[in-house]
């Protein structure tokens, strides 16, 4: 009888210190919380400023982790430097941290734009042959940011393509086909970055021989069904007020349905007008 009630007092001892412990476990992890951060390596640490914890005893951030590996630097200061240099990481390589800390403060990293892709390329040439394709090399990119290929047409840059970034700090060479208009054809290519400013290449040019294009009805004449090129070319239609009405590559384009009017017609590489009846 004895053995039975001591057994049965075990049993609730065993489920009670079960039960502490679960709720042990379920407090550490509801009063953390983590900070995750994405980007790629340009040469440059990451700078934490660290508070106090909310009870006031120790700092606010417990561990920090770079591409899943907890780091060695000393976090236990209001402010300290994740450094990247013991993780053997390459200029564009791909870097993920995250920062553990307690619930009730708030660690504040610095400088995330140093984990942002940065427009770094130094052109090394920019060409276009007689068959229309345009080359460029560049070196010391750090990050992948595509290329935006424009060409000038119509008293204006225009974006005519993509070419995505290689990212790396070594030679790169790219190339995109284009097509001629008559007369001086020139090109660049553009890259935007986190901070918004684009930074843009020297220009590529080459003179077509290709003839003019004309159009039907001819500049400033009435149209009412249509417009007819002589040859297939990249036209934009704008109406009156300047907006766009129509944009596209072809031989002729369908003005039947516009309304009354004068319009203005970008096509080749010139910029004319025509009314609708």
């Amino acid at each position: 009888m004895i053995m039975l009630l001591f057994k049965k007092i075990n049993n609730t001892i065993v489920k009670v210190t079960f039960a502490f412990l679960l709720s042990i476990t379920f407090n550490i992890t509801a009063f953390s919380a983590q900070i995750h951060v994405e980007g790629i390596y340009r040469g440059e640490n990451l700078y934490i400023m660290n508070p106090f914890s909310s009870s006031g005893i120790g700092f606010c951030v417990s561990e920090v982790k770079v591409n899943g590996q907890i780091t060695t630097d000393e976090i236990n200061s209001s402010a300290f430097e994740i450094d990247f240099s013991s993780f053997n990481l390459k200029l564009g390589d791909k870097v993920s941290v995250d920062i553990t800390h307690k619930d009730g403060c708030s660690p504040k990293i610095l400088n995330p734009e140093v984990l942002k892709p940065k427009s770094t390329y130094m052109l090394q040439y920019i060409t276009v042959d007689k068959t229309g394709i345009l080359r460029w090399a560049t070196t010391g990119e750090k990050g992948k940011i595509p290329f935006i290929i424009q060409e000038f047409r119509w008293n204006k840059w225009i974006n005519i393509g993509k070419v995505d970034g290689k990212g790396t700090s070594e030679k790169n060479i790219y190339s995109k086909k284009v097509y001629f208009h008559s007369g001086i054809n020139k090109f660049r290519v553009k890259q935007t970055d986190y901070s918004k400013r684009a930074k843009y290449s020297a220009e590529a040019k080459f003179l077509s021989l290709m003839p003019a294009v004309t159009f039907t009805p001819g500049n400033g004449r009435e149209a009412s069904k249509e417009i007819i090129f002589s040859t297939k070319t990249k036209y934009e239609i704008y109406n009156y007020y300047g907006s766009l009405i129509k944009r596209g590559t072809s031989n002729k384009v369908d003005v039947s349905k516009l309304k009354k009017g004068t319009y203005f017609l970008n096509y080749d590489n010139k910029m004319e007008s025509f009314n609708k009846k």
